[in-house]
C-alpha cells in the first residue's frame, strides 16, 4: 500500500540512546477510481492552489471538492472508492520512501563530481575547473561518460525507512533515518511490512 506524505524536517529522540528521525504528514487522500488488476487506484490529494480546466473537469467527474487539486496513481490492496483510511500504519513496521533530492541547478565539476581542484596559492590559474578531457591522438574525442560540469539533483531517490511511531490525531508518521528531499516536499512511502 501506497501513501503520499510531506517531509516536515527531521529530530532526534529523547532517551539513553538518542536517534536521528523524520517527520512525515501522511495526506489525506481520496480514491476516484480503481483501475484495471484492482491494485492501481487513481487517488486525489489537496497541493496548493493549482486551478485549471483539466483539474476542474476531474472534480467534477468524480464529485470531488476544490482543495483536492492533485491526482497520482497508486499501489493499494482491498481498495474501496472514498476516503483512506491510515490504521494500516499503526501496525506497520517497515516502508520504502521515495522522494526526489533536492535539485542543485547547473553546478561545476568539484560541487558535482567531488573533484579536487587546483593549487590555491597565487598564480596556478587553475583552481575550480575540470583541467584536460581528451586524449592523444587516439582516439582523438571525449569518452563518452565524462565527468563534467553540468545539472544534477532532483533524481528520485528511495530509502527504507523503520517507523518509530504514528499519530492518528495530526496524521504524523516518524520514521527512523534521514529521507531524501527539502523540508515541504511531497513523496510516496510504501509499506513493506
Amino acid at each position: 500500500m501506497e501513501f503520499i506524505v510531506e517531509k516536515i524536517g527531521m529530530s532526534r529522540t529523547v532517551g539513553a540512546t538518542s536517534k536521528a528521525v523524520t517527520l512525515l504528514r501522511v495526506i489525506n487522500m481520496k480514491i476516484c477510481e480503481i483501475l484495471d488488476d484492482n491494485t492501481r487506484v487513481f487517488v486525489a490529494y489537496p497541493k496548493g492552489k493549482i486551478q485549471n480546466k483539466s483539474i476542474l473537469g476531474i472534480q467534477k467527474k468524480y464529485g470531488l471538492s476544490k482543495e483536492f487539486n492533485k491526482f497520482l496513481t497508486l499501489q493499494f490492496r482491498n481498495a474501496v472508492v472514498g476516503d483512506v483510511k491510515l490504521d494500516v500504519l499503526a501496525e506497520a513496521k517497515r516502508v520504502k520512501t521515495i522522494f526526489n533530492t533536492k535539485g542543485r541547478g547547473f553546478s561545476g565539476a568539484v560541487k558535482r563530481w567531488g573533484f579536487q581542484g587546483g593549487p590555491a596559492a597565487h598564480g596556478s590559474r587553475f583552481h575550480r575547473r575540470v583541467g584536460s578531457i581528451g586524449n592523444r591522438e587516439w582516439p582523438g574525442r571525449v569518452q563518452p561518460g565524462k565527468k563534467m560540469a553540468g545539472q544534477y539533483g532532483n533524481d528520485q531517490v528511495s530509502a527504507i525507512n523503520g517507523i518509530f511511531s504514528f499519530d492518528r490525531d495530526s496524521n504524523i508518521l516518524v520514521v527512523k533515518g534521514s529521507v531524501p528531499g527539502y523540508n515541504g516536499a511531497f513523496g510516496i512511502i510504501r509499506i513493506i511490512d
